[in-house]
């Protein structure tokens, strides 16, 4: 028996570092966000779809994520056709994840978990998180953003603290040793939970 665990948490609250966490104690991890990367890159199933409709979003058999980034931000009609074409193919891939995995534990790394409805296909859910000052300061040291779209991002995503309330665990990333106790701990639930299942 597997058991599906949902990893969620707003921009810049250490969710890609936790995910790494998990890997490291032995569960296999999706990435929802590498998954789009790959349906982007030549031969990826997106590109096509998305150059039909949006032409100039794709050159070198690739779509240019800076430029549909653009577009985006530029139009708000976009993004829903986008993730019309996306969301199905990001699903498809999460499923044959799930079918070839060979771990007793696998972990769904997606951002937007709970305004996506993906929780409804995880056995539980576990959202990082940081304090606001942090998670600002973390996501503006990247230098891929200004404080703007970093605002812009947020407002999108559903406030941390409703996405704890969601949660069945919480792993506060203010520091790496403690993200990996807590890491260890959730993981110490489940395989209780699955020894009795």
């Amino acid at each position: 028996m597997t058991f599906a665990l949902g990893l969620t948490g707003s921009i810049g609250m250490g969710k890609s570092t936790t995910a790494k966490l998990f890997a490291e104690a032995g569960c296999a991890v999706w990435d929802a966000d590498a998954a789009v990367h790959r349906l982007y890159q030549p031969g990826g199933a997106a590109v096509a779809p998305i150059g039909a409709l949006f032409p100039a979003a794709t050159s070198a058999g690739l779509v240019d994520r800076s430029i549909l980034k653009d577009l985006i931000s530029s139009d708000s009609s976009i993004l829903p056709r986008i993730e019309r074409i996306v969301h199905p193919l990001v699903q498809a891939d999460r499923n044959a994840f799930r079918a070839a995995a060979e771990a007793e534990i696998l972990v769904f790394d997606v951002p937007l978990l709970f305004e996506t409805g993906g929780e409804k296909e995880m056995d539980a859910v576990a959202c990082v998180y940081v304090d606001e000052a942090t998670q600002r300061e973390r996501v503006l040291a990247r230098g891929t953003m200004s404080e703007t779209q970093f605002d812009q991002i947020r407002a999108k995503q559903m406030p941390i603290a409703e996405k704890l309330a969601k949660s069945d665990y919480r792993i506060e990333t203010n520091s790496l040793d403690h993200a990996r106790e807590q890491v260890a701990e959730v993981l110490a639930d489940i395989r209780r939970r699955l020894a009795h299942a």
